[in-house]
């Protein structure tokens, strides 16, 4: 399957993203597949840490009583930051990343 646009895969040292078989496949298909290893414990590179440290500060003042309470917690949280564009904007740009998309020629 192609998705008609190059794809970039940021992985950290993870056991399992250090297998052999996910360093040959990447490389079997850089034609389209860009891979950047992150360091051990690099949290400012990830955007997806933004996200999480905007999630625990939404929910610092919530009491749940069991699991099921939580999950719901945090859906309801996770929809108010998706429909909050310059959060997102703001997990990424915190990392460095470029979020306009690059012009393909």
């Amino acid at each position: 399957m192609q998705l008609g646009a190059p794809l970039v895969w940021c992985w950290d040292n993870l056991n399992i993203h250090l297998a052999t078989e996910l360093t040959e496949f990447a490389e079997a298909n850089a034609d389209w597949l860009c891979t950047y290893q992150f360091p051990t414990y690099a949290p400012e590179l990830n955007p997806a840490e933004g996200i999480w440290s905007l999630l625990r500060r939404a929910m610092a003042n919530f009491v749940v009583a069991d699991l099921p309470g939580l999950v719901r917690i945090i859906k309801r949280k996770l929809k108010k930051i998706q429909y909050r564009p310059h959060l997102l904007d703001g997990c990424l740009t915190q990392t460095g990343l470029i979020t306009e998309r690059p012009l393909i020629t």
